[in-house]
């Protein structure tokens, strides 16, 4: 006789009340799809069109990054920003290159050795006090020049914005790309978060890459109201010749590549993107005004502000008690970089509401 329990027959439905899928402050992963970018892709199914890549909306993608990002830009969709930052190093770098980014970066901490195990690269983490790479920094971080026992430093690779929060200006990704350049390193962009970089410095996309000098970009998506969509943007022509071969070999060639490029262009035809953004980045900042108001006022003396607040994310050290609290009623997560820091993340759809019943739960009213 089967002891075991058998698999339901019948599972039940998932709730998709808005009560059971409150917002929340986890990630800017957990919001769902701007309601425009649904359109998108409702739109762009209908009929048979060509597949990997041969469609008018993937042509029509192409189009738009020109536009923001000069006549010589390439663009590559792809499904996930994993999958991009491996693929563009990848693709503009031999195998026994090493690539210098910050300690703190996506691909040094939180991609699980990707950019090493699947692109075959030595990724270099340099201690930074706010994300932020330097030019004396990167200097500091080349060694081994030459050597055979080394993997040899030839790309820079920057976060925009990092993942404390914080941004770099056209002035200073122009200085990491002369020093890079010098060093005759390129310099690629991990943009997840380049639309909240350039609507909190209120600039354009091309002012923070192409005419500061970046070589190559991961361009977000999915943390700006898409369902599941980046792209790959090369922007130096002597570099990323093997793409079309390597986005197929490193498993991010998308066969319905309409659905990918509806999207993305729904997000960047227009303005889209700066104002998805925009609302995202106000979010932080009345949160980060309101906990700054809460401790001057000696409500939550408890509590401080860790980083700059220049994007859609604030950094509270909080008191584990103080956390508990706040989340009987939200979710947020510890950052693990810093004891008893949390992370507080706002999106494209968090409402002041939101940001006000937060503070309130922080701070026990």
């Amino acid at each position: 006789m089967n002891d075991q329990t058998p698999l339901s027959q019948n599972p039940p439905p998932v709730d998709t009340s808005e009560s059971a899928h409150p917002r929340n402050f986890g990630s800017d992963n957990w919001a769902g799809a701007h309601p425009e970018v649904i359109a998108a892709i409702a739109e762009a199914n209908v009929g048979h069109t060509p597949g990997y890549g041969g469609d008018p909306w993937t042509a029509r993608f192409g189009e738009v990054m020109k536009g923001h990002f000069g006549s010589s830009a390439l663009a590559f969709p792809v499904f996930n920003g994993t999958g991009a930052n491996v693929l563009a190093l990848q693709s503009a770098l031999p195998r026994w290159a090493a690539v210098i980014t910050a300690a703190s970066a996506h691909i040094n901490y939180d991609e699980t050795g990707a950019p090493e195990k699947v692109g075959g690269l030595k990724v270099i983490g340099a201690p930074t006090p706010d994300g932020k790479l330097t030019p004396e920094i990167i200097k500091g971080a080349v060694i081994g020049r030459g050597s055979e026992h080394n993997a040899q430093p030839l790309a820079v690779s920057i976060s925009q914005s990092t993942e404390w929060g914080t941004t770099y200006t056209a002035d200073e990704i122009r200085a990491i790309a002369a020093t890079a350049h010098s060093l005759d390193m390129i310099l690629h962009v991990d943009g997840s978060r380049l639309g909240n970089a350039a609507a909190y410095l209120d600039t354009d996309l091309g002012t923070l890459t192409t005419d500061a000098g970046v070589d190559i970009i991961s361009l977000g998506g999915t943390k700006n109201g898409l369902l599941g969509a980046e792209a790959i943007v090369v922007l130096n022509p002597e570099i990323g010749q093997g793409m079309k071969f390597l986005r197929k070999m490193n498993l991010q060639l998308s066969s319905k590549m309409r659905f990918l490029s509806a999207q993305l262009n729904s997000l960047y035809e227009g303005e889209l993107w700066r104002t998805s953004a925009n609302h995202a980045n106000m979010m932080a900042q009345r949160l980060a005004d309101g906990l700054t108001e809460a401790v001057a006022s000696g409500r939550a003396p408890e509590i401080s502000l860790v980083a700059p607040v220049e994007s859609n994310v604030v950094f509270v050290h909080m008191p584990t008690d103080v956390a508990a609290r706040a989340r009987q009623k939200f979710a947020f997560a510890d950052w693990p970089m810093a004891e008893n820091v949390v992370r507080l993340m706002c999106a494209f759809d968090t409402t002041a509401e939101d940001v006000d019943a937060l503070i309130a739960a922080i701070i026990g009213e």
